[in-house]
């Protein structure tokens, strides 16, 4: 892939949302075409894609975002992660290409009410273009979700992007009253679950800040990588295994 292949830009500097006493700016880059193998390579250098745009942290002194995967062939769940899965034994899973229906926008809404109460995220509600235009701009074939159901009523969506180099993690949203049951971990063990019967060597769960407590819970999943620089496409990304990564 070369310069002519999309367009870029790296947004002005701000007060970052992770870590408030940093400043923070991400790079992006809106790609003509993209296939799934040219995307790999891109996740491989720690870029992300959200809707039609690709991004990665391009910030002016911190690099505490950290780009994390698991390798799935030595994945090990620890013993609450295992627990997980026998308090969600009635959870059917569903995989498609990535879609939008009123069940996608009413789940999402309630979710982020929820979030809105808890944490203070903003309450916005979203509508069918708008999540169409988050999440489905670029018509990616590469695409999906997982679908999460409990007695025929959706539940919680994963969505994911599914390429020979790995699967990467997008976005996870869930039904309030599913939270007893630690969805966000059920969901990363099917995402496992998926790159085992397809043959994906890894799962990507985005970046990872050791001192952000939101970011934080992704080192729990391992034995796990961590990208060690943001580097161009001619050059072979590093991935090491830190002294802290759980057994």
């Amino acid at each position: 892939m070369s310069s002519l292949d999309h367009l870029g830009f790296v947004e002005p500097q701000r007060v970052c949302s992770y870590l408030p006493t940093e400043t923070a700016s991400l790079e992006y880059r809106v790609y003509r075409q993209l296939t799934a193998v040219n995307y790999g390579r891109l996740l491989e250098r720690g870029w992300r894609r959200h809707g039609r745009m690709l991004f990665r942290p391009q910030c002016p002194t911190c690099r505490q975002c950290r780009g994390l995967r698991v390798p799935v062939a030595t994945f090990e769940p620890t013993k609450s992660q295992r627990r997980t899965l026998n308090k969600n034994p009635d959870v059917e899973v569903r995989l498609s290409p990535a879609t939008v229906s009123p069940a996608h926008v009413e789940l999402y809404n309630a979710y982020h009410a929820d979030m809105a109460a808890r944490r203070g995220w903003p309450g916005t509600p979203t509508t069918l273009d708008d999540y169409a235009e988050s999440f489905l701009t670029g018509g990616y074939p590469f695409a999906f979700e997982l679908q999460y159901f409990r007695a025929g009523k959706l539940v919680g969506v994963g969505l994911v992007d599914i390429l020979p180099q790995g699967l990467s993690s997008v976005y996870f949203y869930h039904a309030p009253e599913w939270r007893p049951q630690a969805p966000g971990v059920f969901s990363i063990l099917c995402e496992f679950d998926l790159c085992r019967q397809q043959g994906i060597p890894y799962l990507y769960l985005g970046y990872w800040i050791e001192k952000c407590p939101s970011m934080a819970y992704k080192s729990g999943y391992g034995p796990h990588e961590t990208l060690e620089e943001y580097i161009e496409e001619d050059e072979a990304p590093e991935w090491e295994r830190p002294s802290g990564s759980p057994e």
